[in-house]
């Protein structure tokens, strides 16, 4: 059986493409980890976003309709007769 002489380069060509194919895996799966962490802060600033306009359209509300009652609650003594008398000097 005789030696190839281009042994040590196939060799090289094969532990290279190696190299390659783990790198790519790598750099594949550090992608996907961005990609999945990005879509979860995405997604947790967007359930911020959302809750804080509930909020504050709650307390709105809240407080329409607090005026409201205040003003009907005052809107009803108004509406009172008063017995005025003058005053003689």
């Amino acid at each position: 059986m005789l030696l190839n002489p281009f042994y040590p380069f196939i060799f090289f060509k094969i532990s290279s493409l190696k190299a390659t194919i783990v790198f790519l895996s790598i750099l594949l799966i550090k992608s996907n980890l961005l990609r999945l962490k990005g879509g979860l802060i995405g997604g947790l600033f967007a359930l911020i976003l959302i809750s804080g306009i509930f909020a504050s359209s709650t307390i709105a509300l809240g407080s329409l309709v607090y005026a409201y009652r205040l003003k009907k609650k005052f809107k009803s003594d108004d509406n009172k007769m008063q017995d005025l008398e003058t005053v003689n000097v």
